[in-house]
């Protein structure tokens, strides 16, 4: 199937598989390599079949990735060494393999024509993983589960993720984690978002009004706080994004409408939301998880204690707060997790690419035309809501998510959108 899209050149139904792919063999069965290695592959094989209508187009601040890949060597090893688990998924997945899909969202995308495209097919994915975390939270089956997965969370009893005192049942899908889970749908409410503000069509319209109930409803299956407080957030960054003010209007009324329709058909979910959201450990834990990976930065400045969960969780233990009453395999933070596990240099370089990719993105914008604002503006704001919502989980540095948004920033930082009248020229 790989073959036929690529000798089609169905570039961005290529890269969507390639995400779902990654989410269903890398991260829940266990896989870990397929999809970096794929990217790492189709990479040059882009680059020889580049063409007027095909152009191929290098990452901005080349040098500066350079540096992430090499810094991050030692501490992946170091991490590694402890689990095998760990060294076929941090460099992989959230080093190598961030650089190898944002590159190929970049070549992907090369016009207005392109971007709709890839967010449409993104979209029909997105849906498709909203009806299974429907489905999961009405009959508590997994489609095409994995006995692995299931035998890791009946070995840890927290299967499905129940919430205290209650017969409800935290959604997580092929996230396993409904965090995690919630942090892929609060970032993907954006992209048709974007394309309902860009359509004309009102059949369009209707259909991405379908998508963005459908993955509200999967989003408020995970009751995941720190996805709900990330998507309000990404809310305000698309309003400033969307473009004009008849579109700024119909987004307020739409976002009323479901708000209001979220609020009166589901109120006990909203209740039980609150209620989760309220728990006394919560917060808590949160913040003495964070105090904990301060102290462990402070101690492992320049390399980190090595990028691995199995690391961590041995060598931050002598820093442990009281207040940590749980030992953590990370810090529920991507931030603090990137500063304790590999060390503060890599940290302000990962910032420092993120933000280029964001500048990159904004200049487009500026200078995009109006029906195509929106759609970058989608792709700033589900940016921005990860970012967000990675400051209470492991978004940024997650195995599935990593994979998820880095082509979503590479489609809307490409340089090649900012080609004369929207014509993409051989690069």
């Amino acid at each position: 199937m790989l073959i036929i899209l690529i000798v089609l050149r169905c570039d961005a139904l290529l890269l969507v598989v390639l995400i779902g792919l990654h989410l269903y063999l890398d991260w829940y069965q266990g896989l870990h390599i397929l999809v970096p290695l794929l990217s790492f592959l189709l990479l040059p094989l882009f680059y020889l079949l580049r063409s007027a209508s095909h152009p191929w187009t290098w990452p901005r601040c080349p040098w500066l990735w350079m540096l992430f890949l090499l810094l991050t060597i030692y501490p992946a090893v170091k991490g590694g060494m402890l689990m095998v688990y760990d060294a076929a998924s941090f460099y992989p997945s959230d080093i190598l393999g961030a650089l190898l899909m944002y590159w190929l969202g970049m070549v992907v995308v090369y016009d207005k024509a392109s971007l709709q495209r890839f967010f449409q097919l993104f979209t029909f994915m997105s849906v498709i993983l909203a009806a299974h975390t429907l489905f999961q939270s009405v009959t508590g089956t997994i489609l095409l589960a994995s006995e692995r997965v299931d035998t890791f969370l009946s070995r840890t009893d927290v299967a499905y993720y129940q919430m205290a005192s209650t017969d409800t049942r935290r959604i997580g899908s092929f996230f396993i984690d409904p965090n995690w889970n919630g942090a892929f749908f609060a970032l993907a409410f954006f992209l048709p978002l974007g394309l309902f503000v860009a359509s004309s069509s009102v059949w369009q319209k209707l259909s991405y009004l379908l998508a963005l109930v459908l993955i509200l409803l999967a989003l408020l299956c995970t009751y995941s706080t720190g996805a709900w407080i990330a998507l309000l957030m990404g809310l305000i960054v698309f309003l400033v994004f969307i473009g004009s003010v008849a579109s700024r209007i119909l987004f307020l009324l739409v976002g009323c409408g479901l708000a209001v329709l979220v609020f009166f058909l589901f109120p006990e979910q909203i209740a039980l939301q609150m209620q989760h959201a309220s728990a006394n450990n919560e917060l808590s834990l949160r913040i003495a998880a964070w105090q904990t990976a301060l102290l462990v930065t402070q101690a492992y400045p320049w390399f980190g204690v090595g990028l691995g969960h199995q690391a961590y969780l041995i060598r931050s233990n002598m820093y442990r707060v009281p207040e940590q009453f749980v030992v953590l395999s990370h810090p529920h933070n991507s931030y603090l997790e990137w500063a304790a596990m590999a060390g503060i240099p890599v940290l302000c370089i990962f910032l420092v690419l993120i933000g280029i990719a964001l500048q990159q993105s904004c200049l487009n914008w500026r200078r995009a035309e109006p029906a195509v604002k929106p759609l970058i503006g989608a792709g700033i704001a589900s940016t921005i809501t990860l970012s967000i919502n990675s400051f209470s989980i492991n978004g940024w540095t997650h195995f599935a998510l990593a994979l998820i948004i880095w082509p979503i920033l590479g489609a809307v930082a490409s340089p090649l959108l900012r080609t004369p009248d929207g014509e993409a020229k051989n690069g």
